[in-house]
Formats: structure tokens, sequence, C-alpha cells
């Protein structure tokens, strides 16, 4: 039985994807190319790998042990990779990392443009996942390092304090709600919303709060940045929540205001995990030393 390792991560990527064509795409492989690959996975092990349906492709216990020994693999090989590259020029080393939308937002612009000056190496591959999401992946082996908010039970992962983070709501000038020292999200349910697109991690986050509050969000309208959520603010189609970072930084360009909520959810602290950080490669050890330094 012979697996290249274009065949692993092949198919971790459709594990996770639960999907062959989505799999294929991050694999940049032709969907053609990457079901074949499976095909011949499956027949040199004599079983199937993946059960196929009409919404995509989960597998089967073989194929999830099939996936077990493949993040071992690659994982070891990443190690392996970051080691040399500490004594051979050239090697690249590859980070796997997500983030919430918050810490993209408030710092990890800045902190990981300055590591990437600084180690031009390694490269990271930053994707946005809500925390839950960040906890499964790491704790999987699909991603090396997550930052997350402290409010989501990172179960048996390691984790290092980052920073504060408090979410904010944010209304035009002359707003009824601008002069306020806070709110609770139950007194602004009614207000209309700008959010951001199904897709952010926030946004699935408030969305959670917001039905356990009874309500959900009367949303106008959608957009893909904090930026252009707050211009939209600005210009009365809505009110909006969003991370104190973006707030502050709206708030000194456009004329709307920032209200803290008081719901405690909304005062978080946000930590970075890893499975172990100890058994990280020496790459991905870099960049967690550089976010905690970077943080204090």
């Amino acid at each position: 039985m012979r697996f290249d390792l274009t065949d692993l991560r092949l198919f971790l990527h459709v594990v996770e994807a639960e999907s062959i064509t989505h799999g294929a795409e991050r694999a940049g492989l032709a969907l053609a190319s990457a079901s074949e690959r499976i095909r011949g996975m499956e027949g040199a092990g004599g079983v199937p790998l993946l059960e196929r349906h009409a919404r995509g492709a989960r597998p089967t216990p073989a194929g999830l042990a099939v996936a077990h020994h493949a993040r071992m693999v690659l994982g070891q090989l990443e190690q392996m990779r970051g080691e040399l590259g500490q004594y051979a020029h050239g090697l690249r080393g590859h980070v796997r990392f997500l983030s919430i939308t918050a810490a993209l937002a408030a710092f990890l612009p800045e902190a990981l443009s300055g590591f990437l000056a600084a180690h031009p190496g390694i490269d990271i591959d930053l994707e946005e996942r809500t925390s839950r999401e960040i906890v499964d992946a790491v704790a999987s082996g699909l991603a090396d390092l997550g930052v997350l908010a402290d409010s989501t039970d990172p179960a048996d992962l390691e984790v290092i304090p980052l920073r504060p983070d408090r979410l904010i709501l944010v209304v035009p000038e002359a707003h009824a709600l601008a002069d306020r020292a806070s709110v609770f999200l139950r007194e602004v349910l009614d207000e209309p919303f700008v959010g951001l697109s199904h897709d952010r991690a926030l946004q699935s986050y408030l969305a959670g709060h917001a039905a356990r509050a009874g309500r959900p969000f009367k949303l106008r309208v959608r957009l893909s940045g904090l930026e252009a959520v707050c211009r939209m603010v600005e210009r009365g189609v809505g009110v909006a929540i969003v991370p104190e970072a973006a707030a502050l930084r709206s708030v000194q360009a456009a004329a709307i205001r920032a209200v803290p909520l008081s719901d405690p959810w909304a005062r978080r602290t946000l930590i970075l995990c890893a499975r172990r950080f100890s058994a990280l490669p020496a790459h991905a050890r870099q960049l967690a030393d550089h976010l905690a330094g970077f943080c204090r």
C-alpha cells in the first residue's frame, strides 16, 4: 500500500471540507485528478475511505484512521522541515493558523506582518473561523495554532492569554443611545442592524447571543469588512456591534459613537491555542513566541 504526500494532504483537505470538490480546490488539484487519487487510495487499501452523498463526502471508519495517520505523518514532516530550516537557507516552513474576527481586527495584521518580514522562509496560511471551529481544528491537527476567545472551552488544548477584547455597539452621533455609558444587547435588538457576512466568525457569535435573548437581529445589510460596517452606521443605515479596536479606529475617522456592551459575554480575553506548544514545528513555535511577546 503506497500513499504519497500529495494523497495524504488531499485526503485531509477532503475530510476537512467534507467535499471532494472543495478539497481538490484547497489542494490545488483538478477535480478529476483528485477523484482519481482518492479512488487509487481506496483501491490500494481495499476498503472505502469516503461515504459519498449529494452534499459532499464523509470519512468512513477506515477513512478516519487514514486521516489520523496522515495528520501525524504531515505534522512530523512539518516539524522536520522547521528544524532543518534552522540550518538550511531557502527551505520554507508553513504554519496553518486560524483566528476569530476580533483578533484580526485588533492586532494580528500588525503582528503577522512583523513576523513575516523577520522570517522570509516561513509562510502562514491564515483563515477566519469561529472559536468552536478553531478548537476542533487545532485538536484534530488540521491547524497548528489558533486565536480564539476564552468564552469557548479550549478542552485539552494548551493556551496562552494574549490580550483583553471587548465588543462595542457603534451608533450614529445623533442616535438616542449615543450618550449612554453602556447598554445591554437586549435593549437594542429592536434597532435596525448593519452586520457582517454569513461566513464571518463574529457574526455567528453575535447571532447566537441574539437568539438566546429571544430576538434575532433585524439586519438591513451584510458587509464583508468592519470598516465598511462602521461607514454604513455613520450614514444612518443602522447600528452595529464590532470589536473595540475596530470601533476606536472608526470613531476617530467617522461621525459615530462607541457604546460598550454590558453583557458579560462581550468582555473576553483572546487566547492562543495549540495541541502542545512544545510539539509544534520550529517555525510554528517561533510564531507562537512572537505573538505572545507582541501582546505583552
